[in-house]
């Protein structure tokens, strides 16, 4: 069996930003306008994290944020307010929160973003025999926990549930649409360690289950946190 070779740093860093990495950092700094308080949770029985983790994983969140931009949202989940590159967290990428407010109560899919792939697998090739057409996308990421190997996993199959969703206008007056609550439950893994040919292509081991839920509302103000 062969598997894909690593990502250079260039192309990490891409990926990462793909799936909305570069929440509250940078330049999306001062788009970050939404910190509230609320409960939720992101575990896992056995998270399997390279030179890392084999173990048991409970995040324990208290930090919850949502950027909306334009028809497009971002959510963090966060143990602690500190820099996302410090912190362990998950983050939900949502393509299209209109499409998502229509269906909510409806267990909708979880893919990797369009345009995220290992190297030797087609844009959308882990997606199988469907497109990475999923509106949501999740990626757990352990920059606290394991700080020195820069692990994030991405959900590449799986199912998200939004029982409320934030409408996106910063100015909404009315607390019901202000209000964000769902769960999760993904397979999440590193698609580079995808294996490229033999009876086992197109699969990616060492996969875990994480499942979680969420509870807060948009709270607009400024960051809550220090920026470089």
């Amino acid at each position: 069996m062969t598997r894909a070779h690593a990502m250079t740093p260039k192309t990490f860093r891409r990926a990462v930003a793909a799936i909305g990495f570069a929440l509250c950092a940078g330049p999306l700094a001062a788009s970050c306008v939404s910190v509230g308080e609320g409960t939720g949770s992101a575990k896992s029985e056995l998270l399997v994290a390279h030179d890392c983790w084999d173990d048991a994983f409970d995040l324990e969140p208290d930090f919850f944020a949502a950027d909306p931009f334009r028809d497009t949202m971002h959510i963090r989940i966060q143990r602690g307010s500190d820099l996302l590159e410090f912190s362990d967290g998950v983050v939900i990428l949502i393509d299209d929160v209109p499409t998502v407010r229509e269906h909510l109560g409806e267990a909708l899919d979880v893919t990797l973003p369009k345009g995220v792939a290992p190297p030797g697998v087609p844009v959308g090739g882990v997606c199988g025999d469907q497109p990475c057409s999923a509106p949501v996308h999740v990626a757990l990421y352990l920059l606290d926990s394991c700080h020195t190997q820069n692990i994030v996993l991405y959900a590449t199959e799986g199912t998200i549930t939004f029982t409320e969703l934030f409408n996106g206008d910063p100015n909404e007056k009315e607390a019901d649409e202000k209000l964000t609550e769902g769960t999760f439950d993904v397979m999440v893994g590193d698609p580079r360690d995808i294996v490229l040919d033999g009876p086992d292509a197109g699969t990616i081991p060492n996969q875990s289950h994480l499942s979680g839920d969420f509870r807060f509302f948009f709270q607009r103000g400024q960051p809550a946190q220090p920026f470089p």
